[in-house]
């Protein structure tokens, strides 16, 4: 069982009447030579991975290698039932847990890099506040992780998920399609909307620059993750309510490369274009370096 883009996924999926994690994980049984038992133990290992890196940094905050991020997480999270919040519990705990794992990433702890170490923080942000917010089990992130792997794979295959290739939006953007894409079938959508939902969420993210301070990735790769899980919460909630995608799924991950591919290399993490070409960003990056 194999599929090669977005459309021949949906084909697998409607021949087979499987949902698209049963398909991945078919694939890596029948393609990748794997015990179903071995696939389940990887991933309750990234599972648990994922967990300590959303939950480390809020409980005890530490200052990044480069210094520029460090309790933003805590931050977010202890301002998630204040008054003045305008998100909400789901959106906010999703920010403050795509924030620390940021964090743990840039204070050189573990990470799962799904699909990048720039990116880290999406998919478990999204996935470990559906599990607060919606009594969402072990066995339902398993899903979701095997959703969000097959989109992972199309994208990696057909386009990019490589900042210094396409920019943030083939990182931050990559992951976000793969976090709407996983939450969408975990609430119970079908395949169909999984993808509308990740096509939507590159959409919104097209042309995103990447731009690391003194090529660090600390800032503004922590705040972009938060703006991912944002986005990938808002197109899982359209796809669940029927809102289709305009873009077939793999039109719009051709158009996300070939938009990266056309970004200067400035914008490519190069720290020397955007937020790491300002003046202050400039300066961090000089102080940065001389210590």
């Amino acid at each position: 069982m194999d599929f090669i883009s977005g459309q021949t996924l949906l084909e697998v999926c409607e021949k087979e009447q499987l949902p698209i994690s049963e398909v991945m994980k078919q694939r890596e049984i029948t393609c990748g030579g794997m015990q179903e038992e071995t696939i389940r133990e990887k991933l309750y290992e990234v599972l648990g991975i994922m967990k300590n890196a959303v939950e480390e940094p809020i409980k005890n905050p530490k200052k990044s290698i480069g210094g520029l991020i460090g309790g933003e997480a805590k931050l977010v999270a202890d301002h998630e039932g204040a008054a003045s919040s305008v998100c909400g519990t789901p959106m906010s705990r999703a920010i403050a847990y795509s924030m620390a794992v940021l964090e743990v990433n840039a204070s050189m702890g573990l990470i799962v890099a799904a699909p990048t170490a720039g990116s880290a923080g999406v998919l478990p942000g999204v996935l470990l506040a559906i599990r607060d917010t919606k009594e969402a089990d072990d066995e339902m992130l398993l899903k979701g992780l095997l959703n969000a792997s097959a989109v992972g794979y199309i994208l990696m295959r057909n386009a990019s998920v490589s900042g210094a290739e396409a920019g943030c939006q083939a990182e931050v953007g990559a992951a976000s399609a793969m976090a709407a894409s996983a939450v969408v079938e975990m609430m119970g959508g079908t395949p169909q909307m999984c993808l509308d939902a990740a096509s939507i969420a590159m959409a919104n993210l097209l042309g995103m620059v990447c731009d690391p301070i003194a090529g660090l990735v600390e800032a503004p790769c922590q705040s972009r993750n938060a703006i991912g899980v944002a986005n990938a919460l808002t197109c899982a909630e359209l796809a669940l309510s029927g809102v289709k995608s305009v873009i077939p799924f793999d039109e719009m991950a051709e158009a996300m490369y070939h938009v990266g591919k056309s970004l200067p290399f400035e914008l490519r993490e190069t720290a020397m274009g955007g937020c790491a070409g300002t003046p202050t960003g400039c300066a961090l990056g000089c102080e940065i370096c001389g210590r």
